[in-house]
Parts: C-alpha cells; sequence; structure tokens
C-alpha cells in the first residue's frame, strides 16, 4: 500500500534546532521514500513499510541529539505536494 506522511519534529531543550532536524532528514532519505522539506514540516511517500521505517530511523536519530517531540500523520488517501 502506498501511503503518505506529514511529520514534524519539534526538539526540547535545544538551543540549535538545526542538528536534530538534519540527522531526522538524513534518517529519512535512508529509505526507498520520496522526501519533501518544507518550512515547518516534512512530507514522505511510499510502501507502508518503507514510510515507517523511515519515520523511525528519523526520531531515532534526531532522539540521539537531544529530547524531542515527532508528530506524524500517516494517509492513504492525500494528494502529495507537486514535484
Amino acid at each position: 500500500m502506498t501511503v503518505s506522511a506529514q511529520v514534524s519534529l519539534y526538539p526540547l531543550g535545544n538551543l540549535d534546532i538545526g542538528p536534530p532536524i538534519e540527522a531526522a532528514i538524513a534518517g529519512f532519505r535512508r529509505h526507498p521514500v520520496t522526501v519533501w522539506e518544507g518550512p515547518m514540516s516534512t512530507v514522505l511517500a511510499g510502501e507502508l513499510d518503507s514510510v515507517l521505517a523511515a519515520v523511525r530511523d528519523a526520531f531515532v536519530a534526531a532522539a540521539e541529539t537531544g529530547e524531542a517531540v515527532m508528530v506524524v500523520t500517516l494517509s492513504n488517501g492525500c494528494p502529495l505536494p507537486p514535484a
């Protein structure tokens, strides 16, 4: 099943939020999913198992830099961003 996920990461207690967000993006990109980076969230699209694995790896990577909250919305019917 093909799905999309909108993901928002909120690093906690970090004055510099760049490293946790960059770590999360790298975690997404280790998987066969399409990634659209936005100013407030990132959208992924691909097969369900790949999207879920990418979200997991991104959260682990971000959490290794400090505390974080990740909000994920999954859909099998939402339109994707323009290419």
